[in-house]
């Protein structure tokens, strides 16, 4: 067999590969959204005002968690999980230099104070009322009102 022949078919495996990881990724997202209460939202570790950190992912709400997902991840386990009487939204501000390329568009930031170490999230005002209509809905005996 040639040389040539070789290359070709490295060439058509590497891109056959590369379909797909994109199917898969596709797919995994549809089906983590068709639960249901699945709303695109981005969070960073920092608390600067910068582009570097942002990861890009879709949250899905539990009953009494809100697990996040990375995007770009073939892993079913969600990568972060917030508690709902843990997590303590402080505040919501635009984004603000290179964090406008970061987030998706129209997206807003809020800082918010978790265990799992998120320091912001950036999500649209319609999930955003979501999220805090489900932080303070919480069921009897459990911490409330932890929106400031």
């Amino acid at each position: 067999m040639p040389l040539w022949w070789w290359l070709v078919d490295s060439l058509l495996f590497v891109v056959v590969l590369l379909v797909l990881l994109l199917v898969g990724l596709l797919v995994r997202g549809r089906l983590l959204a068709r639960s249901g209460g699945a709303f695109d939202m981005s969070v960073t570790r920092g608390s600067e005002k910068r582009a570097k950190g942002w990861m890009h992912g879709l949250a899905v709400y539990g009953d009494t968690e809100l697990r996040w997902f990375r995007t770009f991840s073939l892993s079913w386990r969600p990568r972060y999980r917030f508690t709902r009487g843990d997590v303590l939204i402080e505040g919501r501000r635009e984004p603000q230099g290179d964090e406008v390329h970061a987030i998706h568009p129209g997206h807003l930031i809020v800082e918010t104070t978790c265990a799992a170490d998120v320091r912001q999230f950036a999500l649209s005002p319609d999930a955003l009322t979501g999220l805090l209509s489900w932080l303070e809905s919480s069921p009897p005996g459990q911490r409330v009102n932890n929106v400031l």
